[in-house]
């Protein structure tokens, strides 16, 4: 088993070699004569435990406790601090900076191994519950995330044979979330909501989404329920996937002159992941073979979704639409519709 790294932080060498002498056989020892150096040390090298004196010239242990619990690349690390006499409310100071424990000068050699070994394995035990934590946690994550494609997927069979769609659309949604200066994380989840957008549609009669044809009034109306019966089904917010896929789902046919549905909203007013995925549906949606229609051609698609820019779409983000057509592409051809 490799041996664990210690830094051990004192001005007085004395000390440094007695902590060092008490250790070494069990571990990797470094040694920082002072705060400045133990800060560059902490931030270079791997290490598993600081051995820090309080009293020190320029910055003092308090200090280096202080930079070092701010600092993301060693907050982790535990600190122990060391010391001839200290006050009560100067042990609760270095407690409330993040210190683990004390050691008290003059060193009792059995006493300092055990501090030492006690909490390398305290941390030790809370590194493996992190770890398993962050397992359950992903495992978790990504079963709700099954869930939540099968059920797009689900409702994408009900007038789709393949339900590739749910699949092409939900990729171009990340394409153009990139493109309007969403980060890579937001994206990503918009992507592994938009596959609910039209989860609704389970609510619908076979009868009318299947029709061969243009739909009645009645029939529309009906239709137009979708929207509102998939918010429900996705109800109250529960995670930040589930908040945007009910948010998608319930804004997705909304229009940017505001005569869309179910709400009639507006421009800006319109959640801005549900005027990506508006963009993304349309573009899939007339480029697909349906029963009622042939498919479009991608040129005939782009220029009827820039003749409704400013009306049916968000006029900045129809631009960047195009602009990414390689990648929308490619993506369209990954994942085409079997025969």
């Amino acid at each position: 088993m490799e041996k664990q790294t210690i830094l051990v932080v004192d001005d007085t060498p004395e000390n440094i070699d007695v902590l060092a002498g008490v250790l070494k056989s069990e571990y990797h020892i470094k040694i920082a004569k002072n705060g400045e150096l133990a800060l560059k040390i902490a931030r270079s090298i791997k290490l598993d435990l600081i051995l820090l004196d309080i009293m020190m010239p320029g910055i003092d242990g308090f200090e280096v406790c202080r930079q070092l619990k701010l600092d993301e690349r060693t907050r982790h690390i535990p600190v122990i601090f060391v010391t001839a006499k200290i006050s009560a409310a100067d042990e609760l100071k270095g407690l409330e900076l993040g210190a683990a424990d004390y050691i008290t000068k003059p060193f009792n050699p059995p006493i300092v191994q055990r501090r030492v070994h006690t909490q390398l394995a305290l941390t030790d035990q809370n590194r493996l519950l992190a770890i398993k934590v962050q397992q359950k946690t992903a495992e978790i994550a990504q079963n709700q995330l099954n869930v939540i494609r099968r059920l797009g997927r689900a409702a994408e069979y009900k007038d789709n044979e393949t339900g590739m769609h749910v699949i092409r659309m939900s990729y171009y949604t990340h394409v153009l979330a990139l493109a309007a200066g969403i980060n890579e994380a937001d994206a990503e989840v918009l992507m592994n909501a938009a596959p609910m957008h039209d989860v609704g549609k389970i609510g619908i009669s076979d009868a009318i989404l299947k029709k061969p044809g243009k739909l009645e009034f009645e029939e529309f109306e009906e239709m137009k329920k979708h929207c509102e019966i998939g918010a429900e089904i996705l109800g109250d917010k529960d995670s930040e996937l589930m908040t945007i896929a009910k948010e998608v789902a319930l804004t997705h046919h909304e229009k940017w002159d505001g005569s869309g549905y179910p709400n009639g909203l507006s421009g800006e007013n319109i959640p801005l992941y549900g005027r990506i995925v508006a963009i993304a549906d349309v573009f899939d949606a007339l480029t697909s073979e349906r029963p009622y229609k042939k498919a479009w051609t991608v040129e005939d698609a782009l220029a009827l979704i820039e003749r409704e820019a400013g009306s049916h779409f968000d006029p900045k983000l129809v631009p960047l639409f195009i602009d990414k057509l390689d990648e929308i592409l490619q993506i369209k051809a990954k994942f085409k519709d079997s025969n």
